[in-house]
């Protein structure tokens, strides 16, 4: 296993503050609202960045030399993160994004500096675009969000702050299975191999939109699978074809991989809105419409709410409900 609990442990002290330390609590109305059961929500929307991103962006540019030009491919967030955790870290950032993505995340990745090019229909016409300009350039490094490890090193900070509890310090609570959003892998994989070590009777469960199962698909093959086309509105997974090495880690760390519809998705989305008072983009709602449709058995249960950076149509839309929920 290339992901190292001793560096997980060491990123934070390594990572900008202003992503770590993030609250974590049980919302009375949210619990009721997902069938009286105890979950801990993470909040990772409280950030510059708006995600859970920043955490292991930052990490994995800590490990470059200040003035290294910086190349990835995004949907948004992580080409937020790697613009801001750039900007920050004084390194030019070029983001490869599909033409279809969100303009709020276009406009806040060049808002943190980075130079934004539009490549290709989806994601993986991004990062192949991405590699390119990155082999084409001598010195120019490219960053793929879920292959580096120290990405999900970063990510698995979160488990860090699970298992001890943020930010006292003191141990966190025992859960039966932590719930998370799995687009290329980072977040699970590093949480995963936290929690495998620290929490070991905690089943970690994945959460894939089921019109883009790739990380499902790929764990039943044993290898990365590409689906033909992402059918999602939940842009931050809707991935293809997770790369090859978060697979191989999934599979040593990842217990269970789930599937949610679009349709309750946005239900989670709105149940956040009316309870926690947290526009969530879809992505950042995965995993609470996993544990709401009763898909992931147990008591105690933690989800992360992964990201707020909806489209603007999205965000207004749980709004939208409960004002029409207030007329009735």
């Amino acid at each position: 296993m290339d992901l190292d609990v001793a560096r997980i442990d060491k990123a934070v002290q390594v990572i900008d503050p202003v992503f770590l330390n993030t609250p974590q609590y049980l919302d009375e109305q949210l619990c009721r609202a997902l069938g009286d059961r105890a979950v801990t929500v993470k909040v990772e929307t409280a950030n510059p960045v708006r995600s859970f991103k920043g955490r292991g962006a930052d990490l994995m540019l800590s490990t470059l030399a200040r003035g290294t030009p910086v190349v990835c491919a995004s949907s948004g967030n992580f080409g937020q993160a790697v613009a801001y955790a750039g900007r920050t870290r004084g390194m030019p950032v070029e983001v490869f994004v599909p033409e279809t993505v969100n303009p709020v995340k276009r406009e806040r990745m060049e808002a943190f500096g980075a130079r934004v090019v539009a490549a290709g229909a989806d994601g993986s016409s991004a990062r192949e675009a991405a590699a390119a300009r990155a082999e084409h350039h001598p010195g120019c490094v490219y960053l793929q969000d879920g292959l580096q490890a120290a990405i999900a090193e970063g990510a698995g900070t979160i488990g860090v702050e699970l298992t001890r509890g943020a930010p006292g310090g003191a141990d966190g609570p025992d859960f039966d299975a932590v719930v998370l959003p799995v687009g290329d892998g980072a977040l699970i994989n590093g949480v995963g191999r936290w929690m495998k070590e620290h929490a070991p009777g905690t089943r970690i469960v994945g959460v894939n939109a089921e019109g883009a199962p790739s990380m499902l698909e790929s764990l039943r093959a044993g290898r990365a699978v590409r689906i033909e086309r992402a059918r999602t509105f939940a842009d931050g997974i809707a991935v293809r074809s997770p790369p090859e090495a978060s697979v191989r880690r999934a599979r040593a760390l990842v217990d269970e991989i789930t599937l949610v519809t679009d349709d309750a998705i946005a239900a989670a989305m709105e149940v956040a809105a009316r309870t926690l008072g947290i526009v969530l983009e879809p992505a950042g709602a995965a995993g609470l419409a996993a544990i709401a449709e009763g898909s992931v058995p147990g008591d105690r249960l933690a989800t992360v709410l992964t990201g707020a950076n909806p489209r603007p149509e999205q965000a207004w839309e749980p709004l939208r409900a409960g004002r029409q929920r207030s007329r009735r």
